[in-house]
């Protein structure tokens, strides 16, 4: 009964997110294509009052690269714009809808001293976000297969979110030295109770059923009638948000979280991710691993405990100041994070988590700092801090596009 009441509150907290908006996995794909495949990495599917962008690298799981968000930028701008167009789908090739950006070639560009091809990536990347998550006309996702990271960050914001019996969502960035972001700490924060400090820094993964259940996902189905699903909406003519929710209610599942599901765990997470500090998080689940042979204490104190100690002090403050920001307030000081992390000034954990994780794969990470005590407050204020004169912040077109609370 607490769990299902938790739920509920989940949905009321998220329903002005989801009526006015109408995760990234890294991955070791490269962030630029030649040009002859610009148009072929996001293909366009054409219906009688729709279109459909569908993210066409299966090879790769679907990773993001930067022409990938400048043409779907484009894309969407134009299609917002056409009046024959009433609501939009986004969907993915393959066994995934897109498993984030590429990190490995990210490293290799770093170490090559490629600044700004990097900057790049991710300024084009947060714009799409914002239009996205700005968008006037009704966004379908279907987040079917793996959906990480930046595959979350150009979904969520969506009006309506489909997850499946295939979906696999996770922000697993703290164990590759760096912090969820592409608008990650914007909705991670506004899960139910602290859920989203949970994920943010353990990197666990959620299934389709635990998405609906604590509002990321606003539908659910089972992969196989998917076919069923997009041949409905090929054919309704509306831009009208309840005749496609009834629509996609109609082929959709009741389900709830299995007795395994972490979401069964909420009371617990709260009491130990609700602290204050990571150092108090981790206290409290010792405190609670003392008096109980629950192996799932044991599972989540390894994986802070394999995490950058400076990537989980960075990304608990974050997504703590998500609560009380609006997307583009989010996005602006996530770009400004992600600049100060590869700029390499404080630390070098992202090029290290990288090395360890995906090049090296030795899976023993230095990180640097290598504790918890180590990480003063002033190596997390600077994350936090502006970019100075000389290299100027996220432009986002607040005027013209009013963010939603």
């Amino acid at each position: 009964m607490h769990l299902s009441k938790g739920l509920l509150t989940a949905r009321q907290v998220l329903h002005r997110f989801r009526s006015h908006y109408h995760h990234r996995c890294f991955s070791a794909q490269p962030i630029y294509a030649h040009h002859d495949d610009f148009q072929n990495q996001v293909l366009v599917e054409g219906k009688a009052s729709s279109r459909a962008s569908i993210l066409n690298r299966p090879d790769t799981l679907n990773a993001l690269t930067t022409s990938m968000a400048a043409r779907l930028k484009k894309l969407y701008e134009s299609w917002e714009e056409n009046p024959d167009i009433g609501f939009i789908m986004m969907k993915g090739s393959g066994r995934a809808f897109c498993a984030g950006a590429d990190v490995v070639t990210l490293h290799q560009l770093l170490n090559e001293g490629k600044v700004e091809a990097c900057k790049e990536f991710f300024g084009t990347l947060y714009r799409f976000i914002y239009l996205l998550g700005t968008y006037v006309k009704p966004h379908v996702a279907i987040l079917d297969g793996i959906t990480m990271g930046g595959g979350a960050g150009v979904s969520l914001p969506g009006q309506f979110r489909v997850a499946t019996d295939k979906t696999v969502f996770a922000t697993p960035e703290c164990q590759l030295g760096f912090h969820p972001e592409a608008g990650a700490s914007y909705y991670l924060s506004r899960l139910p109770g602290y859920l989203g400090e949970y994920l943010a820094l353990t990197g666990e993964r959620l299934n389709g059923v635990e998405m609906i259940a604590c509002g990321l996902a606003t539908h659910y189905s089972l992969n196989a009638r998917l076919g069923w699903i997009e041949e409905r909406l090929a054919k309704l003519i509306t831009d009208d948000s309840s005749v496609i929710n009834s629509s996609l209610e109609q082929y959709g599942d009741l389900v709830y979280p299995d007795k395994q599901s972490v979401l069964h765990r909420i009371e617990t997470i709260d009491k130990c991710f609700g602290q204050d500090t990571v150092e108090e998080i981790i206290d409290a689940l010792e405190n609670e691993a003392a008096s109980s042979y629950d192996e799932w204490y044991s599972r989540v104190l390894n994986k802070l405990k394999e995490a950058s100690p400076l990537s989980l002090k960075v990304s608990l403050r974050s997504v703590r100041e998500g609560r009380f920001q609006t997307l583009d307030q989010c996005l602006a000081r996530e770009y400004r994070m992600s600049l100060n992390v590869i700029s390499k000034k404080i630390s070098n954990d992202f090029c290290e988590g990288v090395r360890a994780r995906l090049v090296d794969k030795d899976y023993t990470p230095k990180w640097d700092p290598p504790r918890l005590e180590d990480v003063s407050k002033d190596m997390v204020n600077s994350y936090f801090s502006p970019l100075g004169e000389f290299e100027p912040e996220l432009e986002l077109p607040t005027a013209i596009r009013e963010p939603f609370i």
